[in-house]
Parts: C-alpha cells; structure tokens; sequence
C-alpha cells in the first residue's frame, strides 16, 4: 500500500546544488516509514519547477528555485531532519512544504537560527473535521 507525501523546497540560486543533493539522498538514502526501523531507500525525487523554460500563469518566468515531488512511504520526521542537516549557503531563505497524506494543507518549515521550525498550525484539519 502506498503512503504518499507531496514536498515542496524553496532555495536561493546558490543553494541548487544542496536541493539537488536533497533530491538525491531521497532516491538512494531516505528514511523510509513502515518498512521497520532503520530501513532506507527509494522514496521519489524532487523535479526543479522553475526552469527557464518554466511559466505559471501570466506572462513572467518565477523568479524563484522551486523543487518539487510526491513522495512515497517517506519518514517525514527524517526529511525534516536531513534538510536541517544540509549544509545551506543561505538557510535563512530556505523554505520547506510538507503535506502527508490525510493532510489538506501544506505544513511550512524554516530555519531559525541552526533549526527548522514548522510555522504552519498543526490540527486544522481536525478544526473542519472534528470526527476524522
């Protein structure tokens, strides 16, 4: 049964080369839930968003470095955990969205200081769903 996750990481130019890093720990090393302790591996990769040739909507290119991916069975206390361990030209710019599965809004993670906080609420979806 699949578990998945949707990831979302906002970085600086400079630190490209940590997103893709990130991208590639995910694919060999990741953290990998209900697979038993310890268990890593597979569990998706991040896509650039924003490429040159990348439009949104209107008539400019983003002028931001968006990484995204749907991620599978992934520890998301592990992927907060390894960003946090990267080692960021500017972390005080990286921006980190996370959204498990049976959530509905993604939850936002930054550095303060040497850490990530989640500055997203935890339980609105309990909020509008009391009853699951």
């Amino acid at each position: 049964m699949s578990h998945v996750a949707n990831v979302m990481i906002s970085v600086e130019p400079d630190d490209r080369p940590a997103a893709e890093e990130l991208s590639q720990w995910l694919q060999t090393s990741a953290l990998r839930r209900g697979f038993g302790p310890g268990a890593v591996g597979w569990v998706g990769s991040l896509s650039e968003t924003t490429g040159s040739d990348t439009r949104w909507g209107g008539g400019k290119h983003p002028e931001c470095d968006v990484y995204a991916g749907a991620l599978n069975h992934t520890d998301l206390a592990g992927l907060v955990a390894h960003v946090e361990r990267i080692v960021w030209a500017h972390p005080e710019f990286v921006q980190l969205f996370v959204m498990d599965q049976e959530q509905v809004y993604f939850r936002v993670w930054m550095f303060h200081g040497t850490r990530l906080r989640q500055f997203a609420p935890e339980g609105r979806e309990e909020e509008v769903w009391p009853h699951g």
